[in-house]
């Protein structure tokens, strides 16, 4: 491999010619080898900070058209749309474990796009200190990168996940209007339900935690940017931050803002602790739904299997012919995940030390893997297993009709006492409950047959 010398204010440093990186970058490559090539700072605060570092340049240019000029803010615009375009990718190899500001993911940013953008302009043109840095630290843009990065996450990816999973539970219940089987609480037999209420609350518990992310959003779109190193804003021209926050939601089409004190924005990580609750809620309903559709479509002939649900795959090594429900499984498993980053999380953002946390890598990893995981493990589940469930109606009858919770009908004609010796005798001698009740005198089976509709207790 063929090398360059960079150099820092700690001395020179051999970085590989092909790579746009410098010497700070280098040197966090060298001395944090945890989780290389495997754990690396996500692609989405990449993404992020070639927005921020844009963003910057335009607001420096109006600010200080004398020190940002406008061959500085073209090559620096230029370099940054290929970080956002994912383009140079490979220019970012450091690793989640690194300082916990983020510093060293600052200055592989300001590397990049001053070489980058040295190559465009085709001379020495930037620093990256000097020039991309200009206005910042690393206090305040890794804040806002995470900022930035959440928000597109949520509303580009968990959002549209979340509608396209509802689109299908409301087809499902138009598809099984009248479909009536047995309610179950405590994985008892219950009182009757339709399957399209069934399916309702599903849907429902989707669109309630949709607009629990939406209240998250607009505390997330404030930006730390502009408070640089501890929050006084100091390096920074008068109204830096927000033009800054205009420059960034120009560039994304989204309504950022400026947050008003840089010191909370600098040492707090709530908006991202309260932001990613709303995600567990979000795993937490799918952890749900997925074990009733398991459940539903459990058997085929020793389970409920009240529900036909695709078949996707061979499900054993040893038993021929057996399907098991697999994207059920894979929607548990990320919900799991995301409830362990939730932990994680809130441990990270408690560690706010005097103006900075330290834990801000670790938050913004497992938060984005989070998102990142709802929005496919959605998608996947919607498309390989939500879209093809089929009531087994056959089925769903005749479980209702055995249901012994049926009797609950019967309350207001024999009271509750009488109600609840039918079932038990019913259950004991295995028999139905309308001949347990004729046997037991409450009933004649002709008043038994005129009380006693089960497909209207819904």
């Amino acid at each position: 491999m063929e090398y360059r010398i960079e150099h820092d204010s700690m001395g020179e440093v051999q970085v590989p010619a092909d790579k746009y990186w410098g010497a700070q970058t280098q040197r966090s490559h060298e001395n944090f080898p945890i989780g290389v090539g495997i754990e690396v700072m996500p692609r989405e605060i990449t993404h992020a900070f070639g927005i921020l570092k844009k963003a910057a340049a335009m607001a420096n240019h109006t600010l200080r058209p004398e020190k940002m000029t406008q061959e500085k803010l073209d090559a620096i615009g230029a370099a940054c749309d290929q970080v956002i375009s994912g383009e140079l990718n490979d220019h970012f190899p450091l690793v989640v474990w690194q300082t916990g500001s983020g510093t060293q993911s600052n200055m592989n940013a300001n590397e990049v796009i001053a070489n980058r953008g040295n190559q465009i302009a085709g001379k020495k043109l930037l620093h990256p200190n000097d020039d991309i840095n200009m206005s910042q630290s690393s206090n305040d843009t890794f804040p806002t990168a995470m900022h930035i990065a959440a928000v597109l996450a949520i509303e580009d990816r968990v959002m549209p996940a979340i509608d396209t999973l509802v689109a299908t539970f409301l087809r499902l219940e138009e598809e099984n209007q009248g479909v009536v089987t047995s309610g179950r609480t405590h994985l008892q037999d219950a009182t009757p339900i339709a399957f399209s209420q069934e399916i309702s609350g599903w849907r429902a518990s989707l669109e309630k935690d949709r607009r629990l992310l939406e209240l998250a959003l607009p505390e997330l779109k404030k930006l730390a940017l502009g408070g640089t190193a501890v929050g006084t804003g100091l390096n920074a021209p008068k109204g830096f931050d927000i033009a800054v926050a205009q420059a960034v939601s120009q560039l994304t089409s989204k309504a950022f803002v400026t947050q008003e004190n840089k010191f909370h924005a600098l040492t707090s990580k709530d908006e991202l602790v309260f932001a990613h609750g709303a995600l567990k809620a979000l795993a937490a309903d799918l952890m749900k739904i997925a074990n009733d559709v398991r459940w539903l479509a459990s058997g085929p002939r020793n389970g409920l299997g009240e529900i036909f649900i695709p078949e996707n795959e061979p499900g054993s090594s040893i038993m021929p012919g057996k399907v098991n429900p697999t994207q059920c499984e894979a929607l548990t498993m990320v919900a799991v995940q995301v409830m362990g980053n939730d932990a994680a999380i809130g441990f990270a953002a408690s560690q706010g030390n005097f103006q900075l946390n330290v834990f801000m890598p670790v938050l913004i990893y497992n938060f984005l893997q989070s998102a990142r995981l709802l929005a496919e493990a959605m998608i996947s589940f919607n498309d390989r297993c939500a879209c093809g469930i089929r009531a087994n109606r056959e089925k769903m009858r005749r479980n209702l009709h055995d249901s012994l919770m049926l009797v609950t009908a019967l309350n207001p004609y024999i009271g509750y006492e009488n109600a609840a010796k039918t079932a038990k005798k019913a259950y004991k001698e295995n028999i139905s409950l309308k001949q347990a009740c004729v046997e037991l005198g409450f009933l004649t089976p002709e008043r038994f047959d005129e009380v006693f509709h089960p497909e209207q207790m819904v």
